[in-house]
């Protein structure tokens, strides 16, 4: 890669989702001590969930000031909001309706309908939480990596990955036949933290290719992840880091 991201690796996926609950905690009190609140933008996938539900269990739930906790999301699905298909349904089922977090605080994308309108919705949504700047600067991106290297839905190939002054586009994506709604590579580079979560040996050979030596955002869109005034970690279990030079 480009940049030297930190890279933390674990023995298990359960593992992993253990520590990046415990990250978003440590994340959401520290910024609503210092600044009252905390912007999280959520990201679909199996091990997502995973951390979602462990979000939802008294033993965390109850250390995270909710009413301070405002919901976005990386992409979304052309699809209702419903589990799993919907990344807010899931999302919903495994979190946000366990937790005492006002209807007000979580800011779904719309998959029905338009693709385009919807993209422009949802920006629209994100300059009003984030006024009179550039970029939107949210607090954690949590981001998930697919067996062809995508990341939220920046697919290889794709028009979105060229795209440099809108926060949210939509994506056509051949392989899929349809639209995707996603933050683009600058929106999520501007966060003030980006958690990457990979498990599953099946991701080994792409993540090696993306922590080698070649950078090619085209065929392997998480590369495309460098936050500029920001920290960047991957979270990774050994299964998925078993090749190359993840490890290092």
């Amino acid at each position: 890669m480009k940049s030297n991201p930190e890279i933390l690796i674990f023995d298990n996926a359960e593992e992993l989702a253990r520590a990046a609950a415990v990250k978003f905690l440590e994340h959401s009190q520290s910024f609503i001590a210092r600044q009252g609140r905390f912007s999280v933008a959520l990201s679909g996938g199996n091990t997502p969930r995973r951390v979602y539900e462990l979000l939802a269990t008294d033993e965390l739930k109850n250390q995270i000031q909710w009413s301070d906790v405002h919901i976005f999301f990386g992409d979304e699905r052309p699809v209702p909001h419903n589990p799993p298909a919907s990344n807010f349904g899931m999302a919903m089922a495994t979190l946000i309706s366990r937790v005492p977090i006002p209807a007000t605080n979580f800011h779904p994308i719309r998959g029905e309908g338009d693709p385009h309108a919807n993209a422009r919705l949802y920006e629209k949504e994100l300059k009003t939480f984030f006024p009179n700047v550039t970029w939107p600067r949210f607090d954690l991106v949590l981001l998930g990596m697919g067996e062809d290297g995508h990341t939220a839905s920046l697919f290889p190939g794709t028009g979105a990955l060229n795209e440099h002054s809108a926060w949210v586009f939509a994506n056509w994506v051949e392989n899929l036949g349809e639209f995707r709604i996603t933050l683009t590579a600058p929106a999520i580079n501007a966060a003030a933290n980006v958690l990457f979560l990979v498990t599953g040996e099946k991701k080994a050979v792409v993540l090696a290719e993306i922590f080698g030596e070649r950078l090619e955002p085209g065929r392997f869109p998480a590369q495309l992840i460098q936050p500029h005034e920001g920290s960047l970690l991957w979270m990774v279990d050994a299964a998925a880091a078993q090749i190359g030079d993840v490890e290092k």
